[in-house]
């Protein structure tokens, strides 16, 4: 836009985390274990669904492929603070063995979830992490903004329960060659 003789540029405002309320959790480890294992062992679908349901979560599979890929879908029924919570996941990138996207839909808050992983040699692999909630109505918000005052006690357990997972990995491979 052209005012006089200043010339103008508008930028459509971009809205930050806080104003959406939206969060976001991200952490990285690095593994001593190959790229293809590692990307074997965070891939094992069938695995971490029946990790869920012995946690109390009911859990079903919506798509009828056969191997791991792109459109595989999950229907996971679980309790929480006392009600049992709606939430559908779907696989929406599948980038043998560098990559993963998930997408999560429930009524109340959507969700972003990416799995990275980057060779750092024949034997390490770095294993990135990235978590967003999008909360979808009031309600949901509100969570996300309780959460938000919790975030350093949160993005502390989140970055432990992910380096448990690297250490189990590690050990796993290592049980594997021993």
């Amino acid at each position: 836009m052209r005012i006089g003789w200043i010339d103008v540029k508008l930028k459509p405002k971009k809205e930050s985390r806080w104003a959406t309320g939206q969060m976001k959790f991200e952490t990285k480890e690095d593994i001593a274990a190959p790229l293809e294992y590692v990307f074997r062992v965070v891939s094992d679908f069938d695995g971490f669904e029946r990790q869920a349901m012995r946690r109390g979560a009911e859990v079903s599979r919506l798509d009828a492929l056969s191997e791991p890929g792109t459109g595989m879908a999950w229907d996971i029924a679980f309790p929480l603070r006392g009600k049992t919570r709606q939430l559908q996941i779907e696989l929406t990138d599948y980038d043998l063995p560098h990559r993963m996207m998930f997408e999560s839909r429930s009524p109340n808050m959507g969700g972003h979830m990416v799995v990275d992983l980057v060779a750092l040699s024949r034997q390490r692999t770095r294993l990135g992490l990235e978590l967003e909630l999008k909360p979808q109505n009031l309600s949901a918000r509100l969570l996300v903004q309780s959460l938000k005052l919790a975030r350093n006690n949160l993005n502390k357990r989140f970055q432990i329960r992910v380096a448990e997972f690297a250490k189990t990995t590690e050990e796993r491979y290592e049980g594997r060659m021993a």
